[in-house]
């Protein structure tokens, strides 16, 4: 019956054929390789090079290859791509969770850095590599292309896809490196996102200064408005969970609620055309500072390892997809009879990322560290190149904004757009399992000690030195530190940038602590009810 329910689905989105009996194989097939991809992921564990992304796309590279000998040709997938599903379904459990379960303290302590990497430099290779794609493909004769393809390809491009350096990376060995190219991962692919969407809302046939200012004045409204219906959604939560305290007659109430206001706050985002990713992303961050501390000991638990279980399968999909997609008949024969060609645009596409990505991660490291009062905490410059190799590798957000742009249904009938669709999946297999193999042993070459040196600089229990304080901190004698730290600084523009953000974050903890846990919940607000044995062993917990 549940087989039957999702095949319905499925095949009303398009996924599946129509055939019942078809349908249900495809859903087996699928969940058997999803089984596979995490025994042998879990057998490779140990291993010095390969990772769960990458044993991922290697199954799924070799299905194809069994299908399309079985299909004699005609097919090398199970069902065909369908945007919906990548937005609506797997994209949504991946980022709610990476908010979910970041360290609000180093996110935040870095916030500053994490931005101008994450939006300031996505704009900046965003830009680089539309002027590359203009500047040569035009000259390729490679199809029928305008302006707003070249720009999608500057969109699509500058999503990154951190899966593999993070999974080489700690985060609580490595928490500054971590916290930067985690943060940046995420904004990268919400400002990438929104710039894709801001690009198909505009005629770009007549490009002028007007069109530009709405632009960049469409592209802050999504940002801001995303992030702040992302809060209001996490923050709903908290008090109607605060208020009713649900808990306490049924703790699967409480999960379930939190699981379909998250949902919810996505899908609201999508329809009221803001950008989903950051809407959930935000909500998953006020749900685990405020919501979470609301629920009973059980919930908490159970919440923690739902999302990171929903978003860890929907990774494997999307990656197994991948694999078992690059083998796709239909958009390799458009580019057949002429590889050569094919293979170039590909490689001008890995040119143009690899440049853009340097082009910012150089420049804004060296603002960053102006910030810094301590040589301790700048971004040393293997640092930076980590942080540089950890946005090379693109992954799904860049396949479904490609297949977006130029597909219809998963379908391609534009010969331009073939030679795009098969060097996107072209530079998304290269740069995962090429620059993924390569990760974990440049790492271990380019930061021997970054294990030990990062755990110590971020555990010292001075660091009001920092000039990035805790933003969410409970323990007022830091702040009294950290006030008094401030006291004398150069004047200079490490005061110009580091001082407006040490008063913002001073104000917002007195600010939550004074208005917002009271009402929302929190830790040390949570609710107790007397005679609750459960309850009784959450509130000593916190």
């Amino acid at each position: 019956m549940a087989f039957g329910l999702v095949a319905q689905q499925l095949v009303r989105l398009g996924i599946l054929s129509t055939s019942d009996h078809a349908s249900v194989v495809s859903i087996n097939l699928f969940v058997a390789l999803l089984c596979g991809c995490i025994v042998i992921g879990h057998l490779l564990e140990e291993s010095r090079w390969i990772n769960e992304s990458i044993t991922a796309l290697v199954i799924g590279v070799c299905t194809g290859v069994v299908i399309l000998l079985t299909t004699k040709g005609k097919s090398s997938h199970i069902f065909v791509f369908s945007e919906d599903l990548f937005f609506i379904y797997l994209l949504p459990p991946i980022i709610f969770n990476a908010g979910f379960q970041v360290k609000k303290k180093q996110f935040f302590r870095n916030f500053m850095t994490i931005m101008l990497f994450g939006a300031v430099g996505t704009l900046i290779s965003f830009f680089i590599i539309s002027l590359g794609a203009i500047a040569l493909f035009r000259k390729m004769d490679i199809g029928s292309l305008d302006i707003g393809d070249f720009l999608a390809i500057g969109a699509i491009f500058s999503a990154t896809d951190s899966v593999c350096t993070l999974q080489v990376l700690n985060q609580d060995e490595t928490p500054l490196l971590y916290s930067l190219v985690f943060g940046e991962g995420v904004v990268n692919d919400a400002t990438s996102v929104v710039l894709f969407n801001a690009i198909q809302n505009f005629d770009l046939v007549h490009i002028d200064a007007i069109i530009i200012l709405k632009f960049v004045g469409n592209f802050g409204y999504l940002f801001l408005s995303s992030t702040l219906l992302g809060a209001f959604g996490g923050l709903l939560s908290a008090y109607i969970i605060k208020k009713l305290y649900i808990g306490r007659h049924s703790t699967d109430r409480e999960v379930a609620l939190m699981i379909l206001m998250a949902y919810l706050s996505y899908m609201l985002a999508e329809l009221l055309n803001l950008s989903g990713i950051l809407t959930v992303f935000f909500c998953g961050i006020v749900m685990s500072h405020y919501t979470w501390h609301n629920v009973t000991e059980s919930s908490r638990v159970t919440t923690k390892h739902a999302f990171a279980t929903l978003s860890f399968i929907a990774e494997i999909f999307l990656f197994l997809y991948v694999g078992m997609d690059a083998l796709d008949i239909e958009k390799w024969r458009f580019v057949s009879d002429s590889p050569g060609k094919s293979l170039r645009v590909s490689s001008i596409l890995l040119g143009l990322v690899l440049v853009g990505r340097a082009a910012f991660v150089f420049p804004l490291s060296f603002l960053s560290n102006l910030t810094k009062k301590s040589t301790d905490e700048r971004i040393i410059f293997k640092q930076q190149v980590t942080i540089w190799w950890a946005g090379l590798m693109r992954g799904a957000v860049s396949i479904a904004l490609a297949y977006n742009q130029f597909t219809r249904s998963g379908h391609t009938q534009l010969r331009g757009n073939a030679f795009l669709i098969t060097s996107t999946i072209t530079v998304v297999l290269f740069s995962t399992v090429v620059f993924g193999l390569m990760t974990k042993p440049l790492i271990r070459f380019l930061l021997p000690h970054s294990a030990k040196h990062l755990s110590s600089m971020s555990s010292e229990p001075s660091t009001p030195k920092s000039l990035l304080s805790p933003f969410l901190e409970n323990e007022q004698g830091s702040e009294v530190e950290v006030g008094g730290e401030f006291a004398s600084r150069p004047s200079s523009l490490r005061m110009l940038l580091s001082k407006p953000t040490h008063t913002v974050h001073d104000y917002w903890r007195k600010f939550d602590n004074a208005f917002m846990r009271p009402v929302f919940g929190g830790r040390g607000f949570v609710p107790f009810f007397p005679g609750s044995p459960t309850e009784q062993s959450a509130h000593n917990w916190q």
